[in-house]
């Protein structure tokens, strides 16, 4: 079975609110299995346009990366979130 990621890009708009999104998306993320690939960091953006941090996470499977995003505690986290960043997040399945 494929493992299933999570690819973010993140401009943090208020760095003291978005501790908050920080702190309580933990819970979501052990449920689900995450392992964080990447977190911020150096980077360089080659084409497009992007945002200040990128994040990829790595999950057991496409449904456990989907499961968590939909989950009661990534909503509560993704809430504490709002006015402290602007976010793309897109779920992607990896290959076998």
């Amino acid at each position: 079975m494929p493992k299933g990621y999570w690819i973010a890009q993140v401009t943090v708009i208020n760095p003291d609110q978005y501790k908050f999104y920080v702190e309580a998306s933990r819970a979501a993320f052990v449920k689900y299995g995450a392992v964080m690939l990447a977190r911020g960091g150096a980077f360089e953006q080659v084409e497009g346009s992007g945002h200040a941090r990128n994040v990829v996470i790595e999950f057991p499977s496409f449904q456990a990366a989907k499961d968590c995003y939909a989950s009661e505690e990534y909503q509560h986290a993704k809430s504490k979130r709002k006015d402290a960043g602007v976010a793309d997040i897109t779920l992607i399945e990896g290959v076998e």
